[in-house]
């Protein structure tokens, strides 16, 4: 097994072992562990490859990021910067809450620019200017802009508002009114006694005296050893907490 790491954001999770196979069936997740392995799905590529390590990284990405990181500012455009790349702004707040195990900074909570339009409706071409510097002169009138516009963000509706300011406070991605299942894979879902009996049949579980609960801590190291697993194999939880090798890929 991994070594727990020794931060207090640590979580618990549940093994159902198979001795006989050295694999593990399954595991028995709390509302918490599902929110860290969904939240896998919101991380740049950038920031997987900060958090793993450029060598670490199955294919070019890891390349793509050290030359990234060689590239002297003379070349980067001037409206441009190296640490979008480097350090990407993680957007889901599901994924980026102060309680997440890879401790991700939040999104910035700062409010939009203020925008400001030309005053002067006389002239079509008047109206198609905005700028974030009131005062600044109108392409056309050459007026003063200090008309103050009101930001509307696009491509969300209600729903998706409410859900994103559900995560700001903390409230995750899924529900907590129940367990979950979590197979090897990583495939998720809400776990019940007769899924768990269905399960030992899949597996043709013959010898239930080899089966074995073992309880396990999942903390940052246990974390990046699992994002780095699920870019590699599909017995990830063998993987980090038997401490098997990956699978070579075919």
């Amino acid at each position: 097994m991994a070594a727990s790491s020794t931060t207090t954001a640590a979580l618990s999770m549940k093994l159902l072992v198979d001795t006989n196979a050295q694999r593990v069936l399954f595991a028995e997740a709390s509302k918490d562990v599902v929110d860290f392995l969904f939240s896998l799905l919101a991380l740049p590529v950038g920031t997987a490859v900060k958090l793993l390590g450029k060598d670490s990284m199955v294919g070019c990405v890891g390349n793509l990021y050290a030359s990234v990181e060689r590239l002297d500012d003379t070349y980067v455009q001037a409206d441009a910067a190296k640490d979008a790349l480097l350090s990407p702004v993680v957007l889901s707040p599901a994924a980026s809450s102060n309680t997440t195990v890879l401790r991700l900074p939040s999104p910035s909570s700062a409010q939009p620019k203020s925008f400001f339009g030309c005053h002067n409706t006389c002239y079509r071409a008047c109206r198609s200017y905005v700028t974030n510097a009131s005062g600044t002169k109108c392409p056309t009138c050459h007026s003063q802009m200090t008309a103050a516009c009101t930001y509307v963000a696009g491509g969300q509706d209600q729903n998706t508002q409410n859900a994103a300011a559900e995560g700001a406070k903390g409230g995750g991605f899924v529900q907590g009114i129940v367990t979950y299942t979590v197979m090897d894979d990583l495939t998720v879902s809400p776990m019940s006694s007769i899924s768990s009996i269905t399960l030992l049949n899949t597996f043709a579980v013959k010898d239930l005296g080899a089966l074995k609960e073992k309880t396990v801590q999942l903390g940052y190291t246990e974390g990046l050893a699992i994002l780095r697993a699920s870019l590699q194999s599909k017995t990830v939880l063998s993987d980090v907490f038997l401490a098997r090798r990956p699978a070579k890929r075919a």
